[in-house]
């Protein structure tokens, strides 16, 4: 299946390349909700790709998990600047899993980014008794996906993203 024409906002558009390399980069992804206090905020973050959710991690009692709690609706960006550049944007709602200890999926992500050593290490150092952590998961509602070489911005086309602002 071709995904060039599929429209933003289509959950198929994570079978594109552009997707699956975003979501398995090291790239950040950033984590963009609504703070307790109205405003919107933006956390570049490690994530991992289940193949059904994109899963971040955190430590319990951060104010970010106060504010998924009561505003779920999220957004994620996860891009590189290239040449070419390459943008996956996804829209879901956050679902937050409190865990004593270590969150399985945080050690699986400090493996992927890191190595095997390294996340031991950084692990041992943080793995200590009264430890608790969340996994925020969001399952993807809308996908948008963007190349500036085949698809642009505003599901413009080629010719019309070279007039914008004309």
């Amino acid at each position: 299946m071709t995904t060039d024409t599929l429209p933003q906002g289509d959950l198929r558009l994570l079978e594109s390349d552009i997707a699956r390399n975003m979501l398995n980069s090291t790239e950040l992804a950033r984590l963009a909700y609504v703070a307790p206090d109205g405003t919107p905020r933006v956390f570049p973050m490690l994530f991992r790709w289940n193949g059904e959710e994109v899963v971040f991690a955190a430590f319990a009692g951060t104010a970010k998990l106060t504010a998924l709690r009561a505003r779920p609706d999220v957004a994620i960006t996860i891009d590189v600047a290239g040449p070419p550049p390459q943008v996956l944007l996804v829209r879901g709602r956050a679902e937050v899993t409190y865990f004593d200890g270590v969150a399985p999926d945080y050690a699986a992500m400090q493996e992927r980014y890191f190595g095997p050593e390294q996340a031991a290490a950084g692990l041992a150092e943080i793995d200590k008794p009264g430890l608790r952590m969340a996994r925020i998961a969001i399952r993807p509602a809308w996908v948008g996906t963007f190349d500036f070489m085949t698809r642009f911005p505003g599901g413009l086309s080629a010719e019309e993203f070279a007039r914008r602002g004309q």
